[in-house]
């Protein structure tokens, strides 16, 4: 199941609470809005083609019955909210304060505004939602005509309480960002050099290798682009890898680093102070759900209500993790609090 996230007069964005709860007082509500998504052209079965006015059901809105061939289409198969126990509505919220939230919220916070008995309920919604953030088909940042890619990687983690004096959990973060320059002189153009942010990748890498860092930049980069890096030789293979590649000698200047890898260092240090300041410590287990919640507020920063309908479409043929794997490890947080969230 794949929902279209474009703008559709039938299919509005909720851009108030009042609006929000105008558009899905109830579950029927909620379901005629997933079916629209699906289907804008009206119902379709899967099984046998045939379209029309599917039969439909007081006790289960998000099943849809084929006239023909009798086969019932669940409104949810596909997306993070296949087989959920959970109501419509409570995920339709759940989207909503994702969306809305710019920093976004802890699962303690999530479970308070939802109403939800069980932290561990408000916990699993808030994984699978961010598994929904990610597209299988995934575009390549960079190469556009007049901007390149930054690259660098960090440690993101500190001191562990309970292990000690100087025993650190510290897990290494490679990331990217597409390097965009407003007009001189516009009324948006805050920095000296007029350069800002465009589209973000962060991911959990093994080490600092040529293999792993080579192998980051080549997954998220598109062929034939300029990146700036530092001179670490995990880079090095840049150039035979396809890329226009300039190796800067930093050697812990920070005016050089400030010149040229103002904007990775920029992210890299909003991404620390948001996993700091809202989730209080997050374990090496689910940092990566966590790095791909910060891309997509990043990435929509300037389109924050758009964002709603994304992570339902979004939502469409991923796996969203189980109980099961949610719980499987009891890792630490890296940040050194006792609870991640």
């Amino acid at each position: 199941m794949v929902i279209d996230v474009l703008e559709r007069d039938d299919l509005p964005f909720p851009r108030s609470l009042p609006e929000f709860q105008r558009l899905f007082p109830d579950e029927a509500a909620c379901a005629a809005y997933l079916e629209r998504a699906r289907w804008d052209a009206g119902f379709v079965c899967e099984q046998c083609g045939s379209s029309g006015e599917p039969y439909r059901f007081a006790n289960r809105p998000g099943v849809c019955r084929c006239r023909h061939c009798k086969r019932d289409t669940s409104l949810t198969a596909g997306t993070v909210m296949e087989r959920t126990h959970t109501p419509l509505p409570v995920w339709f919220w759940a989207a909503y304060l994702v969306a809305s939230q710019t920093p976004g919220m802890s699962a303690v916070q999530f479970q308070r505004q939802l109403g939800l008995p069980r932290y561990e309920t408000a916990f699993q919604i808030l994984h699978k939602l961010r598994a929904g953030m990610v597209r299988p088909d995934q575009d390549q940042i960079g190469g556009n005509p007049g901007e390149h890619v930054e690259a660098d990687e960090t440690y993101v983690g500190g001191r562990t309480r309970g292990k000690g004096r100087g025993v650190h959990d510290m897990v290494l973060v490679a990331g990217a960002v597409e390097v965009k320059q407003r007009k001189p002189g516009g009324s948006l153009n805050k920095r000296r050099t007029g350069r800002y942010a465009g589209r973000v990748r962060l991911a959990v890498v093994p080490d600092r290798s040529a293999k792993s860092l080579g192998g980051f930049i080549e997954h998220i980069v598109a062929p034939g682009a300029t990146i700036v890096t530092d001179d670490w030789n995990g880079y090095a293979t840049l150039g035979k890898r396809g890329y226009l590649h300039t190796a800067v000698a930093e050697r812990g200047d920070v005016q050089v680093a400030e010149t040229f890898l103002p904007i990775i260092h920029l992210v890299f240090s909003n991404l620390k102070t948001w996993l700091r300041g809202i989730h209080h410590g997050v374990s090496p287990q689910h940092l990566q759900a966590y790095l791909n919640e910060f891309t997509f507020r990043f990435n929509r920063r300037f389109y924050p209500f758009n964002a709603f309908r994304s992570l339902l479409g979004i939502a469409g043929d991923v796996t969203a993790p189980t109980y099961a794997e949610l719980y499987a490890k009891k890792l630490r947080p890296t940040t050194g609090s006792r609870h991640g969230s």
